[in-house]
């Protein structure tokens, strides 16, 4: 009887520990708007591509995102560990396509408010590359190279205090390299294909006549973390 007693009070137990479980609560991720219009980078890149590239490709990115985040928390309050890691990587890809296309629209300006980098960041660029024209060759030939989809990126390493060309596969986030980022370049072929076909070379050079070099001042004060757009 007692050893009854005792199994039909941890089954009770257990029973209103699951009902008081806590969900945690995750913060949905929203497709930022741009600072331009669609058409603002053409010639560099046509209305069409920003259109779609933004309001499909990025839009998708987010949606299956905090899908993915709401069925993680769900396992999470669940317990079901299986679950969990069963979401992870969809978390990882698709939160790694919001993050990277949120600094991505940060790094572009229209041509006409194009200017070239200064101050501290050009100084880096000439300390750590010898030149501006130096760093977008050894950028532009590491970003074309990039086998299959994925990013250019030009970071900043905390624990050297200088500055690196990196590249990442798919929508893996600058941080997994232990960079944190300045510049992000999209080499997925939704990017540029409709105009530039299979001249992925040409897409990249001609990138560097709308980077936005503000962005460094934009994200000064966030650079430990991916971005300089929140979600």
């Amino acid at each position: 009887m007692l050893s009854r007693a005792v199994t039909t009070s941890a089954r009770r137990c257990r029973a209103l520990a699951s009902s008081r479980a806590p969900t945690r609560a995750f913060v949905s991720a929203k497709l930022p708007d741009l600072d331009y219009d669609f058409s603002a980078l053409e010639p560099v890149i046509c209305a069409e591509i920003m259109e779609i590239h933004h309001q499909k490709h990025h839009n998708t990115y987010v949606t299956n995102f905090n899908i993915a985040q709401e069925k993680y928390a769900e396992a999470e309050a669940k317990g079901d560990y299986a679950g969990m890691i069963a979401m992870q990587p969809a978390i990882k890809f698709n939160g790694g396509g919001h993050v990277n296309h949120a600094l991505f629209w940060k790094c572009l300006t229209p041509p006409k408010d194009y200017a070239l980098p200064e101050g501290e960041l050009l100084k880096m660029i000439e300390r750590d590359f010898g030149s501006l024209n130096a760093m977008q060759d050894k950028f532009t030939a590491a970003t074309v190279a990039v086998q299959g989809s994925g990013w250019g990126w030009l970071g900043y390493d905390k624990a050297n205090k200088k500055l690196a060309v990196t590249t990442t596969a798919n929508q893996d986030v600058c941080l997994s390299t232990g960079l944190t980022p300045i510049l992000g370049v999209d080499t997925w072929e939704h990017a540029y294909y409709l105009q530039y076909k299979n001249l992925r070379p040409d897409y990249v050079k001609n990138l560097w006549k709308i980077i936005n070099w503000k962005v460094w001042d934009i994200g000064e004060s966030r650079r430990t973390h991916q971005g300089a757009a929140k979600p």
